[in-house]
């Protein structure tokens, strides 16, 4: 397709008020879909494209074979600690430190459980259950997101 082409059609599509644009002709495909903020995008594809594109196959039922082992996949049982917040996790206060949980710790409300750097503080995190620390499910150093779970305690 002819540039000039191209480019009238998405001048079209942006000023007016229609949000998506699809022409087939003898030389291929354009499809113009306008973006979130007016601006359009604009998608080409050869002439070939739509015969060497195929559905996907629709996802077979579960085998007999394949149940069994979903169930008897573990179930993770114990209350989660979440992070309350983007950053950085760290199990101890500086790097040489002992960390505040292990797996097997006993915590009682209240207690550090670890930090999370997020702009350059250090916040520590509480244990909001009593319990034993039973799965810690982020390493050192690695990045979490807010309600990313850290550890399960039971």
């Amino acid at each position: 397709m002819d540039m000039r082409k191209l480019k009238t059609l998405v001048d079209l599509v942006s000023e007016s008020n229609i949000s998506e644009l699809e022409i087939t002709e003898a030389e291929g495909k354009v499809r113009i879909v306008k973006a979130g903020y007016g601006v359009p995008t604009t998608m080409m594809m050869p002439a070939t494209a739509p015969m060497m594109m195929q559905a996907a196959p629709a996802p077979a039922a579960p085998s007999a074979e394949a149940a069994p082992a979903a169930e008897a996949a573990p179930v993770q049982t114990g209350h989660v600690v979440k992070s309350p917040m983007v950053g950085t996790f760290y199990r101890s206060a500086s790097p040489g430190a002992k960390p505040f949980a292990e797996i097997g710790t006993q915590l009682k409300e209240g207690d550090p459980i670890c930090i999370v750097e997020a702009m350059k503080i250090m916040n520590e995190i509480e244990c909001d259950m009593a319990g034993t620390v039973t799965k810690i499910l982020v390493e050192n150093g690695q990045a979490v997101e807010f309600g990313q779970p850290l550890f399960i305690i039971e």
